[in-house]
């Protein structure tokens, strides 16, 4: 019998979640980078998006997920029924979302559509690979909004079309500008260039279950 890895134990989160919406329906938060959306099962990784919320909201269940890297808006039903209902419209293709980037280098492009489908690698988990084979489609739109000289890199805004896991990170490699900060997906500088992943989940656009309206979510982004 081989010898089982060593479980990955992610490093203690010490930002606090921020709740930038609430009602008796459901919350907006702004999760920090470095923090799992939900606990894994070695019980080192037990902190958590989930866990840390049904301290005070004890009915709260996650809808979606970031990344542990990624900064920004979720979203977060506090009942069974406002949890179907949304999870439909994620279904349905109806919830909009933005993300912003920095990118390794400076994109030739103001704007543009990577389209490239995704599959999982399942040689190398938790990667995913492009596959045209088996792939799954996803479409990701992109614009400039700044080229920077210190590092040199390019803020983007990201508006995915899908939701493929980790979609934005391969995207971007595959275009040659892989995600500054990026563990899974950039070059060794890519990588070294920041001491976390520059994704941040910007704006978050959803019908509120209970009274209709459009509900706009918009968490700015520090970098």
């Amino acid at each position: 019998m081989q010898p089982q890895a060593d479980p990955f134990i992610v490093p203690a989160c010490h930002e606090d979640i921020g709740i930038l919406f609430q009602d008796e329906h459901l919350l907006l938060i702004n999760k920090p980078t470095g923090l799992l959306s939900l606990s894994g099962k070695h019980p080192l990784n037990k902190d958590s998006v989930h866990f840390r919320l049904v301290q005070d909201f004890p009915t709260a269940t996650m809808l979606h997920r970031l990344d542990f890297g990624t900064s920004g808006i979720m979203v977060v039903a506090l009942n069974k029924q406002i949890n179907a209902h949304i999870t439909k419209q994620f279904q349905a293709r109806s919830v909009d979302k933005s993300y912003t980037a920095l990118l390794y280098g400076h994109l030739a492009n103001d704007e543009g559509v990577i389209e490239f489908p995704i599959a999982r690698d399942k040689h190398n988990f938790p990667l995913q690979k492009i596959c045209f084979e088996t792939g799954k489609p996803a479409l990701t739109n992109y614009q400039v909004v700044e080229r920077l000289t210190k590092p040199v890199a390019t803020k983007v805004i990201f508006t995915p079309v899908t939701g493929r896991t980790h979609q934005l990170r391969i995207h971007s490699q595959q275009i040659g500008h892989p995600i500054l900060g990026c563990d899974l997906y950039a070059s060794d500088e890519a990588f070294f260039m920041s001491q976390r992943l520059m994704l941040h989940a910007t704006t978050l656009k959803f019908d509120h279950p209970v009274t209709g309206g459009r509900v706009t979510g918009v968490c700015s982004c520090l970098f």
